[in-house]
């Protein structure tokens, strides 16, 4: 039976869990859920805390348990309900291979399923998932993505070529639009001038944008979790809106009113080093800016 658009939004969101803290599946839900969206979470890890923390524990979860919970959904005939597949962190390759299997059986119960595929393997120059994953992403589940988003270093890994030019993003575009990807959006890189950083957007067929953010806080700070953050966002306006441009500026004008939330009331003691549970992204204390973003930097139209 065929439903309006407001009830058939629902995420299938593979990727990780944390008890304390903003990533993966716990950064992603609330704001997906603020916009409208359900949001069935399927946890790749179940970790006490981020892997940024001075330790971390839990249980990381295999291929066996996925397609062991998949087959739960599938056999309550619960497939045809999913608007959207959401992924994420994954630290398994034969997990990761196992997502493949589960995508194509959801887009023979919805052939509209709408996949976004956030590769995460690494950032700054360093891996911090195992390399057998590369292989898996680049030759199985990234051809058959809708939208990806990739940071800068991802981006290298997949296309195993450098990108340290604004030319070389356009070329690394083509190179994912030549496996039929319609939206690729590099969420970061260090393209921008000095103090800035510098995000992409390439529609095959479509426009070519590139925007200017400027960093947050102590040169110094960082915050994990905004990845994750970005996809969700991103997930969510690309599908509200029929303009790319509009969804671009939506999800980055969120994503820096959440930083900029974050940094306001991180503690104030002089010459202390900001410990990990201060720099969790403060989500739940951006409720209305995550509900009605305002867009202050607007995308640069290239082509």
């Amino acid at each position: 039976m065929a439903t309006s658009d407001a009830y058939n939004k629902r995420v299938l969101s593979i990727q990780s869990h944390v008890v304390h803290g903003y990533v993966g599946n716990k950064v992603a839900t609330y704001p997906l859920q603020l916009l409208g969206f359900d949001v069935d979470p399927l946890n790749s890890v179940q970790f006490s805390n981020h892997t940024g923390y001075k330790c971390f524990k839990g249980p990381v979860a295999t291929e066996k348990e996925l397609a062991t919970i998949f087959d739960g959904l599938q056999e309550n005939e619960l497939l045809c309900q999913y608007s959207h597949l959401l992924t994420g962190y994954i630290g398994n390759p034969l997990f990761l291979r196992q997502v493949g299997v589960i995508l194509k059986e959801i887009r023979k119960a919805n052939p509209n399923l709408i996949y976004v595929c956030d590769p995460v393997m690494g950032d700054n120059g360093s891996m911090y998932v195992p390399e057998e994953l590369l292989p898996v992403y680049r030759d199985e589940i990234i051809p058959l993505a809708d939208i990806i988003t990739p940071n800068q270093f991802e981006v290298e890994l997949l296309t195993g070529k450098q990108v340290r030019s604004e030319a070389a993003v356009w070329e690394a575009m083509d190179w994912f639009h030549e496996s039929k990807i319609k939206t690729v959006v590099i969420s970061s890189s260090d393209l921008g001038q000095p103090g800035m950083l510098r995000a992409f957007l390439s529609q095959l067929d479509g426009p070519r944008l590139a925007m200017d953010i400027p960093k947050q806080g102590d040169k110094d700070l960082f915050f994990t979790g905004t990845g994750d953050l970005f996809a969700s966002l991103f997930l969510a306006h690309s599908h509200a809106s029929g303009d790319v441009t509009e969804a671009f500026e939506k999800t980055i004008a969120t994503l820096q009113a959440v930083i900029k939330r974050t940094v306001e009331l991180l503690p104030t003691s002089a010459g202390e080093p900001v410990k990990a549970w201060e720099r969790e992204l403060k989500l739940v204390q951006s409720k209305k800016l995550i509900e009605e973003p305002q867009v202050l930097l607007k995308a640069q139209r290239i082509n």
